[in-house]
């Protein structure tokens, strides 16, 4: 059995994915200037094995290798970042661990604010018109009743 996370872990996890989802080019816009750090592992590209399931139930197997880029970072005030990105794009692994980590000081509610919420409402928008598009894809099926099947 799992333990389950604490409340801090769990927010932490929901932002690192959502900065890792976000597009690379609203975070950049959305970034504050980069306070004093050190590269604990500068952006490097590498690749992960992708894992999927049949039905989303059966057993699982791989599906293929999907490139990552990876960053760590330390804050001059101690804070470490971690970002795991998909792709190759080294600024926006670099943009994602340097929010995770200002976003554990105090002043981390002003970062959740005017960064990751914009990026999430901008992910939800997404979201939202890709369902539109399914949705006008979607096809009704009905049964009429015929009177000689009665």
């Amino acid at each position: 059995m799992t333990n389950p996370l604490s409340p801090d872990q769990a927010a932490r996890r929901d932002r690192m994915g959502l900065l890792a989802r976000a597009e690379a080019a609203a975070l950049a816009a959305l970034m504050p200037p980069a306070p004093a750090h050190r590269m604990l592992r500068a952006p490097e590209v590498g690749a992960v094995m992708v894992r999927g399931r049949a039905g989303a139930t059966g057993a699982p197997f791989n599906l293929g290798e999907m490139s990552v880029t990876r960053c760590s970072v330390r804050l001059e005030t101690g804070e470490v970042g971690h970002a795991y990105v998909q792709g190759r794009d080294k600024d926006h692994a670099r943009n994602a661990a340097l929010i995770d980590a200002l976003a554990q000081r105090p002043e981390g509610a002003e970062i959740a604010r005017t960064v990751l919420r914009p990026l999430a409402e901008a992910e939800a928008a997404r979201a939202r018109i890709r369902a539109e598009k399914a949705a006008a894809t979607r096809v009704k099926f009905f049964t009429l009743v015929r009177g000689e099947d009665q």
